[in-house]
């Protein structure tokens, strides 16, 4: 007895002592990040959202849940692992006595069979972890394998470290069953069936089986926390803090501010030789990155939904943190020297990583067509289940790429130029911004000074819908449906401008805080505190983002308000639209702000109308490429986005493709007129607004009825 309690506590303080030694130099090195206090005061901020996002994300696993299958084999362990800490606590228990059961409850059936069942459980759910990985490794299914780049020998070491942890527990229960020291006299079916495969063997055996497999038992546990320490599997412990600090909702929507020392950059006092200007080195990264990149479980998920990966481009959301991740943990010993003369004392691989750049062609953790290729569409943060911000990651090192190294794809540089001259992407200046009015049959009232208080929405237009000439008809169609409907609404005309989304995106802080303020200033002397927008990229920067320099207002999408016009009666859909549809969740409007129902309420709406959903629609929506300032990007690598997108939706034979965004218009309906010219798609085919659809239906005669 006392050689098993001297053993047991041996293993346990040499496990501890290495697991904590790991755990020390994993604190220090997040202590090496750039402070970010507005997480811990949004934490405390927050405590009932916490609690529930807590209960939802860890212990409910919601996002995990979503993957039926293996979101089902995760739950089961993780669930599992949670009941069997009452199992570890018996083996310790059983190191001072034998005959130990838990004060209280030590000797409840129930509790027996708890325990055994979610045994069992942890079982079946790692069997299902070795399916999983056998049909889906990388070595079957190449690139479209979500564990490609993953750490797959870790993971089948864990695998094997849980079937050991279950087969020890098991096999020691049974010894005690046969050695009349097992506090469960029922209940404990699994146990029982183990105890009586070794009954044969007597009670001596037994005796023996029941000492060896309690060491087994706790020495596998022990085993498993440093193995938990050292590998991916710290998401087991990070996880649940990672979620805590995250930006909610899903880290969707709003970009983080440029941040230095914890700070909002002003760009008026900023001097880039001492403050940080988005993310040059792995030290930017704030200690919430860091946990960001020791959090990530290598699962995939994020790879497989991002339409940059699934088409043949060089980004993988997952790669980009574990290559942050390597990078931070290579170069680790340098950012903890604590002096210039410890630092040059370093191995010379050491401090060749040290002098990695972040982003580069030749040696960089990055190549620059990674953080390039991304759209900024959010599946990525969409699906994580341990809430990792790939955005804000992705973006802040278009910051640091765009105003510091000048380095960013040639042809964006025309568009920032034309938002820097013109306040629009295409450069064709304020004079034009009004001019699709002329086209109505109505007068639109132009804010000059202050808006009136019989004016009940400023309607947003956006570069887009006054200048691009299809999306001006969805425009045109708003127009025409809020003034049927008795609507009083004004626009800015000449004195809009862009909201600056396309110069934030592409990592140009600089210029999206000019146009902001720009338009926070028209706003605050119009006295604006309404607004529809056509754009989602608009809605979504105003709504979220304009809050950040201090403009705040009710901002809802054109779907929202016709949804809820129609809803009222206000406007009756009465026309018959004889169409079969699809429609396309702008990733803006759907994942960053879950607008996903009223287009769809609104199409139900209209008569003869029969909707067909797409494969990928509502939270795993598939993006048409535009967004992340990728509509003024060449599409260079790999498929083109939209073609992808458009290909799913011809799959379903429609008649027409909705949508509810112009960059989604002008994107989906270039993807269109190539598969027209090569006849893979009927002449008739069209890509339109949700608005003019319903315009059809309302108001068959107005200016956007006719089909192109």
């Amino acid at each position: 007895m006392a050689l098993r309690m001297i053993v047991g506590l041996a293993l346990t303080v040499i496990a501890f002592a290495v697991a904590g030694r790991r755990v020390w130099w994993l604190w220090r090195l997040a202590g090496t990040g750039q402070p970010a206090p507005e997480r811990l005061a949004y934490a405390r901020a927050h405590l009932a959202t916490d609690i529930k996002t807590q209960l939802t994300e860890v212990v409910g696993q919601r996002k995990l849940l979503k993957w039926s299958v293996p979101g089902a084999a995760h739950a089961l362990t993780f669930w599992g692992f949670i009941v069997l800490l009452l199992t570890i606590i018996e083996a310790y228990g059983d190191l001072f006595s034998r005959t130990f059961a838990i004060p209280g409850i030590g000797t409840w059936p129930a509790i027996g069979f708890l325990e055994d069942l979610f045994a069992v459980a942890v079982l079946a759910g790692i069997i299902t972890f070795t399916v999983i990985r056998v049909r889906n490794a990388p070595e079957r299914q190449g690139r479209a394998s979500r564990f490609l780049g993953s750490h797959t020998r870790a993971a089948w070491l864990v695998l094997g470290m849980i079937f050991l942890v279950i087969a020890t527990l098991l096999l020691y229960r049974g010894a005690q069953i046969n050695t009349g020291v097992f506090p469960y006299h029922h209940g404990a079916f699994a146990s029982q069936i183990v105890g009586h495969w070794l009954h044969p063997l007597g009670y001596g055996a037994n005796s023996v089986l029941e000492a060896v497999f309690i060491l087994a038992q706790l020495g596998v546990v022990l085993a498993f926390l440093v193995i938990v320490v050292y590998s991916k599997h710290l998401h087991i412990a990070l996880a649940p803090i990672n979620v805590l600090f995250s930006r909610r909702p899903d880290a969707l929507g709003a970009l983080e501010p440029m941040r230095s020392g914890g700070k909002v950059l002003d760009f008026e006092e900023a001097d880039p030789d001492t403050d940080v200007f988005g993310l040059g080195k792995i030290e930017d990264f704030s200690w919430k990155g860091m946990l960001d990149m020791a959090t990530c479980t290598e699962c995939g998920r994020c790879q497989s939904q991002c339409p940059a990966w699934a088409t043949g481009k060089p980004l993988s959301p997952k790669q980009v943190i574990l290559d942050l991740r390597d990078h931070a943990f290579a170069k680790a010993p340098y950012m903890l020297a604590s002096s210039d003369e410890e630092r040059e004392k370093l191995p010379e691989a050491v401090k060749a990583e040290a002098d990695r750049p972040l982003v580069g062609k030749d040696g960089g953790v990055l190549d620059p067509d990674v953080i390039w290729s991304c759209t900024n569409c959010g599946a990525c943060v969409e699906e994580c289940p341990v809430d990792i911000e790939h955005i804000d990651h992705i973006d802040g090192i278009r910051r640091h790429q765009v105003l510091i190294e000048s380095a960013f794809p040639v042809e964006a540089a025309g568009m920032l130029k034309n938002l820097e001259n013109k306040g629009d992407p295409w450069g064709m200046g304020s004079a034009r911004r009004g001019d699709w009015i002329s086209e109505l049959d109505f007068e639109v009232p132009v804010v000059s000074g202050r808006i009136g208080d019989d004016v009940e929405y400023l309607f947003w237009v956006g570069c887009a819908g006054a200048l691009e000439d299809r999306a001006k008809k969805t425009t045109k169609a708003i127009a025409t449906l809020l003034h049927t409907a008795g609507v009083s609404f004004a626009v800015l005309g000449p004195a809009e401008t862009c909201t600056g989304d396309p110069a934030r995106r592409i990592g140009n802080e600089f210029v999206f805080s000019m146009l902001a303020q720009q338009n926070i200033e028209t706003l605050g002397e119009a006295g604006v505190r309404k607004i529809v927008a056509s754009c989602p990229h608009c809605f979504n920067t105003i709504a979220n983002e304009y809050p950040q320099l201090g403009g705040s207002y009710e901002v809802i999408h054109h779907t929202q308000l016709l949804a809820r016009l129609v809803s009222e009666g206000r406007l009756q859909p009465v026309g018959r639209v004889d169409e079969k549809l699809t429609y396309h969740d702008p990733c803006f409007l759907g994942r960053h702000n879950r607008v996903f129902t009223p287009p769809r309420e609104i199409l139900e709406q209209v008569p003869g109308v029969s909707a067909t959903e797409m494969h990928r629609c509502r939270e795993r929506g598939f993006c048409c490429g535009a967004g992340g300032a990728r509509m003024w990007m060449e599409e260079r690598i790999g498929k083109r986005i939209n073609t992808e997108r458009i290909e799913e939706a011809l799959a379903l034979s429609p008649d027409t493709i909705s949508t509810a965004c112009p960059f989604c218009l002008v994107m989906l309906g270039d993807a269109v007129s190539a598969k027209k010219g090569s006849g893979e798609a009927a002449e008739t085919l069209e890509v339109v607004d949700v608005a003019q659809l319903l315009a059809r239906s309302v108001t068959p005669e107005a200016p956007d009825g006719a089909k192109n």
